[in-house]
């Protein structure tokens, strides 16, 4: 995934309970996520020998290797959500540290365009992969209707 600049056109104030459940609706997308890569693997497995023919082998190499790169950028993204929950305590406090909790807002803020930009790129690969493979099963099919 590549660094963008973020821009952001206005900041919306968050209470602490609507950032809780940001956080926990995160975690829950990216726990789906990592089923669905499972589900993905399984199938890549499955299809080995028809994913390594000479006419969709690179095709399917990059989007295998895509499809790795974005596991270990989830595994990063679900512990940066978890510590970010974790430290919610400072936004409940009653303490006033001001710094701290604006940092706090920031990293709320990035992790939100991080997480709608892993899936964007998500969703795309999940795409091209579902139709990759579907490519597959159909030609199978029609070469057992033949014989």
């Amino acid at each position: 995934m590549e660094k963008q600049k973020k821009r952001y056109s206005y900041a919306e104030w968050l209470s602490a309970d609507e950032m809780h459940r940001a956080s926990l609706n995160w975690l829950s997308e990216l726990h789906f996520c990592a089923d669905e890569q499972t589900f993905l693997n399984g199938l890549v497995k499955s299809y080995t020998p028809q994913l390594t023919d000479k006419n969709i082998f690179g095709e399917s190499k990059k989007l295998v290797k895509e499809l790795l790169d974005l596991e270990k950028q989830l595994v990063k993204l679900a512990n940066q959500v978890q510590a970010h929950e974790r430290l919610l305590q400072i936004m409940v406090d009653d303490i006033d540290q001001i710094k701290m909790e604006k940092a706090y807002v920031e990293t709320h803020n990035d992790l939100t365009y991080n997480i709608h930009q892993y899936l964007v790129v998500y969703r795309d690969i999940k795409k091209r992969m579902f139709s990759l493979l579907s490519g597959i099963m159909k030609s199978q099919k029609q070469k057992r209707l033949l014989n």
